[in-house]
């Protein structure tokens, strides 16, 4: 298979529906790891319908086309993609529940050569169906492994700016996760069914020897470290939610370990880095948040009155 330039940017992703409901928020919050300590309020809120809160994190399974890159005419070799870059942005607090339109196109393809692949830029904005308001937008990167050569690229391409350097003072804070062991199997149910991260076989023979995590499960335990570290302050006043997030994926995580992030805090900018310190390796890179005043949230009754 070979990824043609100019059919690829003229992909038409069919647009996405999704009628978001409170057991939604709380399937992907378990999925990330809250509730692991069932006496942890701050968890609690977002995996309990009574005053329940939708992670920031959440706006990466919101609307989504589904696993488009695995139908055979795009000229993707899909065993072979991995996620590159995420970023969020959220224009106001996540709904609980919703009518939700997700808008995803192409907005480049960069050619890398034969031997390292091929990259990928999605953007995906996602409305409320009934306000029309827009409430997040996505971009992302996924790195086509098995796909560099691409057919027709233009003479020269857009210009992506490089990430920006980490502090090289010490972390302000550094929170250690765990991972659940059938983390990827919870996430899945999210809207993400990528075999690579379910099915050994497929893992095999994409080079892994096991599956491995999604890489946007991996970017939502790390978004829940920086709650922990930034967001759940006991004093009303002093509380902040994530209004953007982004980061690099710079290796893969499996299933059951321990997810280390290191936060630096420069006023409403935050950045950080993911590790898997058995291994000693950085999982997500360059990353960098913006925070913004808490907003409150509703409560059950409102829930499920549809207020």
């Amino acid at each position: 298979m070979t990824i043609d330039y100019r059919k690829l940017m003229h992909w038409k992703i069919p647009i996405a529906r999704q009628h978001l409901r409170p057991q939604d928020c709380i399937l992907y919050a378990l999925g990330v790891g809250l509730g692991a300590d069932p006496l942890d309020r701050d968890q609690l809120r977002y995996v309990y319908e009574e005053g329940l809160r939708v992670l920031p994190t959440m706006a990466t399974v919101l609307a989504h086309p589904g696993f488009w890159m695995k139908l055979p005419d795009t000229g993707i070799d899909w065993t072979r993609v991995v996620h590159a870059e995420q970023q969020v942005i959220v224009h106001k607090p996540l709904p609980v529940c919703a009518r939700l339109i997700g808008d995803t196109r192409i907005v480049d393809i960069v050619d890398k050569g034969p031997d390292k692949g091929a990259l990928i830029y999605q953007e995906r904005v996602v409305t409320d169906e009934d306000s029309g308001e827009p409430v997040c937008t996505l971009r992302m990167t996924t790195m086509c492994r098995g796909d560099g050569g691409v057919q027709h690229m233009p003479a020269s391409g857009h210009a992506h700016p490089a990430p920006s350097p980490l502090p090289e003072r010490p972390a302000d804070f550094c929170i250690d996760l765990p991972i659940l062991s059938q983390a990827a199997l919870i996430y899945r149910l999210s809207g993400d069914d990528n075999p690579l991260h379910a099915d050994p076989e497929v893992a095999l023979r994409a080079g892994f020897p096991r599956p491995i995590l999604h890489g946007l499960c991996t970017f939502g335990v790390a978004g829940h470290a920086l709650l922990k570290a930034l967001c759940w302050s006991p004093d009303p006043g002093d509380r902040l939610d994530i209004r953007s997030i982004g980061a690099r994926f710079s290796a893969p995580v499996y299933p059951g370990e321990i997810l280390r992030t290191e936060i630096w805090r420069d006023g409403n900018q935050v950045a950080f880095r993911s590790s898997i310190p058995q291994r000693g390796v950085v999982v997500l890179n360059h990353g960098a948040a913006v925070m913004a005043a808490h907003a409150e949230t509703k409560t059950r009754k409102e829930i499920l009155h549809g207020a």
